[in-house]
């Protein structure tokens, strides 16, 4: 069974950073797409960023440039540096994942993974 195990959420001003780490108990870690999703307070879920298994990335526009997002195929991990924090970024943040070929990145829509873990939050104050 896949599980997932974020960790790193906190509180911070505006401008500072956080840094979100998942744990992915999978094999073949390399095969899954990874991606980060986050759903502000009376929206939908978003995404953040995707990491294919080669690690090719993706991120939604506003995040680019201040986000980063990296994985450790060798340690099954996942994390998400976040800078320049703003209080719109203000979030529950969860990891997501989904076995692809290749490990290649299916969408951004939430339907396109298939195991999430439990949510960290982040909060960012003006």
């Amino acid at each position: 069974q896949v599980r997932l195990v974020e960790s790193g959420g906190g509180s911070v001003q505006a401008g500072g950073s956080l840094r979100l780490s998942c744990v992915a108990s999978v094999d073949r870690y390399s095969s899954y797409c990874m991606a980060w999703f986050r759903q502000p307070p009376g929206k939908e879920r978003e995404r953040v960023a995707t990491i294919r298994g080669s690690g090719g990335t993706s991120y939604t526009d506003s995040v680019l440039g201040r986000f980063t997002i990296s994985r450790d195929n060798a340690k099954n991990t996942l994390d998400l540096q976040m800078n320049n924090l703003k209080p719109e970024d203000t979030a529950p943040y969860y990891c997501a994942a989904v076995l692809t070929p290749s490990g290649a990145c299916p969408g951004d829509r939430p339907y396109n993974y298939d195991t999430w873990g439990q949510g960290t939050q982040v909060t960012v104050s003006s």
